[in-house]
């Protein structure tokens, strides 16, 4: 899991894929936090994505960097501990002009059942699972 976590915060941009009905919907994201030996991704309840992720939690996030890329196939699963979104946004204190942990908008999510698959041109896929 650090590789991964690794591998998205150097991208320091990464893309998520989520469904709308039968329609495929991709946005850039930043962020990404290790708390209590999960990762996270940050949005804010009031967005489409959000919305997509509670009537479907299967995702994929794509990123690439240095000659490589990843894929993580997962599901997101919504943490709404004020704990988890105080962790998140003291990672990236630049939120905190739109967020609080306590605004009623703020969501967490941490990625569950992940298959990661870093690749490159050059070497061999290496499959991480989570």
């Amino acid at each position: 899991m650090k590789r991964v976590y690794d591998f998205l915060k150097k991208a320091g941009t990464y893309y998520l894929a989520t469904a709308e009905g039968d329609r495929p919907r991709v946005r850039p994201f930043g962020t990404i936090n290790d708390f209590e030996g999960k990762l996270y991704i940050q949005t804010g309840k009031n967005k489409p994505v959000s919305r997509q992720l509670a009537a479907n939690p299967k995702a994929e996030i794509c990123a690439y960097s240095g000659g490589e890329w990843i894929r993580i196939a997962c599901e997101l699963v919504e943490d709404d501990r004020t704990e988890a979104k105080k962790s998140m946004l003291d990672a990236y204190p630049e939120l905190r002009s739109m967020y609080d942990e306590n605004d009623g908008n703020t969501q967490v999510l941490y990625i569950k059942n992940a298959v990661a698959v870093i690749s490159s041109f050059t070497a061999e896929p290496v499959e991480i699972k989570f």
